[in-house]
C-alpha cells in the first residue's frame, strides 16, 4: 500500500513538472550564473533568467557565478521544476529547469539579488514570470547586485542581458558592427552571416561553415559553454 502511495506521489510531481533531484545535489561543473552540470551529468539552463558572461568577462560575471555557488550550497532537498510555457530543452541539448533548494526558487532568487535579469525567450513568459520581473525592477530601482556594479546595464526581459559599466561603455569586450559590404559577422572567424536573422549549429553545418570560432560577442548564441569555440559535434 505504501509502495503504491509513493508511486501516486511520484506521478504526480512528474504531471506537474517536478523532477525530484537523486540523492544530494552535487555540482560537477558551473560554468557561469545560469548554467551548471549535475553529477548525473544532466547540464541545465536555469529557466527564464540570464546571468552576465563569465566566458567574455562581461561586468558582475563572477559575482554571479559565486551568487550561484552560494545558493546551490544551501541546505534542504533539491527539486528541478519544468515550466508549460517553455520547451524541455534548449537547441543545445540542456534541461531548462527552475532550481529549487527546499523552498528556495534559486532562479527566482538570482534576480532578487541581482545576480541575474528575467529573460523571457521569444516572449515566453512562465509561471514565475511576474515575480521575476517585479524582483528585477525592486533591484535595479534599489541599485542591488549587478545594478550597482553595471549602471549602464538595461533591464531588456525579451533579450539577452549584457552588463555594462557606464552608459553606452561595455565592460567586456566590444560589440563589433556587422560588416555590410561583405555580409559577414566579424564576432566571428570565417564567414558567418550577419545577426539577425538568428542561425543555430543546424544552419551552419548546412552552410558548411562548421565549426565556429568565436572572436567578439555570440549574437547567434552558438557557443553554449563559452569555449569560444562552437557547431564542434
Amino acid at each position: 500500500m505504501q509502495k503504491s502511495k509513493y508511486a501516486l506521489v511520484i506521478s504526480a510531481l512528474l504531471v506537474l513538472g517536478v523532477f525530484p533531484a537523486q540523492g544530494a545535489l552535487k555540482v560537477v561543473k558551473i560554468y557561469d550564473g545560469d548554467t551548471v552540470t549535475m553529477a548525473d551529468g544532466l547540464k541545465i539552463r536555469l529557466l527564464q533568467i540570464d546571468a552576465p558572461e563569465l566566458a567574455e568577462g562581461e561586468c558582475f560575471a563572477k559575482e554571479s557565478k559565486t551568487a550561484l555557488v552560494n545558493l546551490l550550497a544551501k541546505k534542504g532537498i533539491v527539486t528541478l521544476k519544468a515550466d508549460p510555457a517553455s520547451a524541455s530543452y534548449d537547441r543545445y541539448g540542456r534541461a531548462l529547469r527552475y532550481i529549487f533548494v527546499g523552498k528556495i526558487n534559486v532562479n527566482l532568487e538570482m534576480v532578487k539579488i541581482g545576480a541575474a535579469a528575467p529573460y523571457f525567450y521569444q516572449g515566453e513568459k512562465g509561471i514565475y514570470s511576474a515575480a521575476m520581473l517585479k524582483a528585477a525592477q525592486d533591484a535595479k530601482l534599489y541599485k542591488v547586485g549587478l545594478w550597482k556594479a553595471c549602471p549602464g546595464t538595461q533591464l531588456l526581459p525579451t533579450k539577452a542581458i549584457t552588463t555594462y559599466k557606464a552608459v553606452g561603455t561595455p565592460v567586456a569586450t566590444p560589440v563589433t558592427e556587422p560588416s555590410a559590404a561583405t555580409g559577414c559577422d566579424p564576432n566571428y572567424a570565417g564567414c558567418i552571416p550577419m545577426y539577425p536573422p538568428d542561425l543555430n549549429c543546424s544552419d551552419i553545418k548546412i552552410l558548411g561553415l562548421a565549426p565556429v570560432t568565436v572572436i567578439g560577442k555570440d549574437p547567434h548564441r552558438l557557443d553554449g559553454d563559452g569555449d569560444g569555440k562552437a557547431c564542434t559535434s
